[in-house]
Order: C-alpha cells, then structure tokens, then sequence
C-alpha cells in the first residue's frame, strides 16, 4: 500500500509505565526502548500511585541519560491525581527540574507554571473541544495527548485546531486504555489491607489484574488506583486515517510484551512497509492471547474491534 509523506512525518512516542515493575525491569525496559525501538519520544515518571515513587527515583537520571543517548527526547510526566500536600510538593520538584520538558496530567501543576515556559498535556487531561485546546495552547501547552474516548470525528476537529495553534497532537494508540482513577486502591483492597498499608499487591500483576464478569467474560483491569480497559486499544490499522486527520504522533502504553518489536511494526506501518492487514497480524503475533480494540474511535462501544473499510 503506498503510503503519503504525511504517514511518514508522524512521530511514535512511548508513554510513561503505568505499572508497578521492578525497578530492574524497568530499567531493562527503557534500555530496551533506548537501542531498539523507533520512536521519537518517550515519557517517564509515576503517573499512577505516588507511593510508587521511591522505587524509581534513583533509577530515572540512568533511564533518562540511556535514553538520551539512543537519540529520544525524554519528557517527565507528572501524576495524574494529587491529593496530598506530599504529592503537590512532588510535582513542584518534578516541574523545577532542569533540562526536561514536563508532560502535565494533574492541572495542579499549572498552579506554579512560570509564564512562557512550554510543556505538554498528557491524556489524564479533559481536551474535549477547541476552546480548552486554545486556553492551554495560550498557557504553554506545546502537545496534547488527546483522551483515548474520543471519537474519529472529535480527534479530527481538535487535530486540526491544533495544527493551527503550533501544537502537536497524540492520540492513544497501543496498551489498555485508562478509564478512572481512585482515591482507593483496588489491589490493596483486595487483599484485605488499606491504601496507606497496601504492601504493593499491584506489583504481582505486570499489566494489570483482569477483572470478569459471572459469566467470565474480561470486562476490565485494575492497576492500583487505576481502572483499565481489559482489551488493548490498537489503532495500527487506522494510522493512515490518523495521519490524513492531523494527528501528529500515535502513543504506544508499556506492557510486558515486546514493546519495541510493537514500536517497530507500528513505524513500518506508518512508512507504508506493510499493509493494515499485515501490521495487525504482526501485533496479534507478538502480542499472543490478547483481545484488542479500538471502538470508541468510530463511536461504538470501546471494548469493539473495527476494520478499515
């Protein structure tokens, strides 16, 4: 199939781990990331549950510096709900570190946002329409990762706005979609402890734990704090339409599989190296048993799988 130059110019980024890793797989992963995979950009930092966060502090300049010298802008991203004065002092050291940009998924960062200084918006933010588009555009905002619920026709609209404001647009492309975040933790709960006493029962499950319905059907996955699609978003069938739309980089979200084996089909795909047909097959290959979906593009129910026409 050939593919136009517009394909070629869209960027693969690679989003922060959602998950609780250990700190050894983790930096296996991003050296991974560092030397094999095509993508362009590649977020870090805890986004989930800030008592995560010890584990990986004396591990993110090593993640950050391997990363930089395999050719990847490194951005941090910040958590996507602060509650505590604990968490808002967090954000304020993580928005005061120099030489990075900052992804913002908590408006509160904003609170102390020096004027002028860019940064970008991750996917935890509300961009529905044009008019909050334009007031963080006027902030700062520098890219957006659009919520993963939108349909196909709001992701155009704010794409193309976008391109009119200078500002770059992700949309979720690869991994379980995030739905909802708690002031509980699901993990600790089911192991009968609270939050504050959790003992990290969200580190047994490296992409999350499925939750089923009676009938034993997956209907969603926890993570922590976190509520998850069960199946994965995949819009690598999509990525001619993404690009033709305005969207300017796809998001690929950190599982256990091969992330930059998934990363390099995606990018063959968007070079026009392989058909829809053939980089879906390629991603179920790696991917093994996993359910994928991508309904809430096209207005259907997120959890259906829609083929291009």
């Amino acid at each position: 199939m050939p593919t136009s130059s517009t394909n070629q110019n869209v960027a693969l980024t690679m989003g922060p781990v959602l998950f609780n890793w250990p700190v050894e797989q983790w930096l296996d992963f991003y050296a991974g990331i560092a030397d094999e995979a095509p993508v362009d950009v590649v977020y870090l930092g805890e986004v989930v549950c800030s008592k995560r966060t010890p584990f990986y502090l004396g591990a993110m300049v090593d993640a950050a510096d391997r990363l930089k010298r395999g050719g990847k802008t490194v951005v941090l991203s910040t958590l996507a709900l602060i509650t505590l004065m604990r968490e808002r002092k967090e954000c304020d050291s993580l928005i005061n570190f120099e030489g990075f940009e900052i992804e913002i998924n908590d408006l509160t960062a904003l609170a102390k946002w020096e004027d002028g200084r860019r940064f970008r918006i991750g996917p935890y933010v509300n961009v529905y329409n044009e008019d909050t588009l334009a007031f963080l555009a006027s902030q700062g905002a520098s890219s957006v990762c659009l919520p993963p619920e939108l349909p196909f026709s709001a992701v155009e609209a704010l794409a193309t706005a976008a391109g009119a404001m200078n500002v770059t647009c992700e949309i979720w492309s690869f991994g379980r979609i995030p739905l909802a975040m708690s002031g509980r933790c699901y993990h600790a709960r089911i192991d009968g402890l609270t939050k504050d006493a959790c003992q990290f029962g969200c580190a047994r499950d490296r992409d999350g734990l499925k939750v089923s319905t009676l009938n034993e059907k997956g209907f969603l996955a926890i993570n922590g704090v976190q509520t998850m699609s069960y199946s994965h978003c995949n819009n690598i069938m999509h990525a001619d339409q993404l690009a033709c739309a305005g969207v300017t980089a796809l998001r690929l979200s950190p599982h256990s599989c091969n992330m930059a084996e998934i990363s390099r089909t995606f990018r063959d795909r968007l070079d026009g190296r392989n058909s829809p047909e053939e980089a879906m097959a390629r991603i179920q290959a790696i991917c093994g048993p996993i359910t994928f979906s991508n309904g809430f593009l096209f207005g259907e129910a997120g959890v259906d799988l829609v083929s291009p026409e």
